[in-house]
């Protein structure tokens, strides 16, 4: 399911995990697991914050992408980065919200919203990379 990718030599408040989800719930189960390695923990707020973008840049992905080649979860002392590879080039586009639920258009500016930043760049080879960061902060 995930792939720790962490060294014996790098410091606890280093760390990376990988996965290639096929549905967000997976990609929120590695998220928490990805938390729970964390000290110090990230606070309740921040913890929220952060599987609301990943769930919602691997949807995304799903359904306009078809899949996610892979999914990057990284924290140091500052930060936490998600980064979400998949195989369109297509960039995402702002929509307007469907307010009757049936064809979204909320995700990506609660992405942007949440996120101190957000970056999308083409993949050499085909598709693209969105990273979001978010401030690391305690508990």
């Amino acid at each position: 399911m995930y792939h720790p990718l962490t060294h014996d030599d790098q410091p606890l408040d280093r760390i990376e995990w990988s996965c290639q989800p096929e549905v967000a719930a997976e990609a929120r189960d590695v998220t928490y697991g990805f938390i729970a390695g964390l000290s110090p923990a990230p606070s309740p707020h921040t913890t929220q914050n952060l599987v609301l973008v990943v769930s919602e840049l691997v949807t995304n992905a799903l359904r306009h992408a078809g899949e996610v080649t892979s999914l990057q979860l990284r924290a140091d002392r500052g930060s936490l980065q998600i980064v979400v590879n998949d195989p369109s080039a297509a960039p995402p586009l702002d929509r307007t919200p469907d307010l009757t639920g049936r064809s979204g258009g909320f995700g990506w500016p609660m992405v942007q919203r949440l996120a101190e930043r957000v970056t999308v760049r083409p993949r050499a080879g085909g598709g693209k990379t969105i990273q979001a960061v978010l401030a690391r902060r305690s508990a």
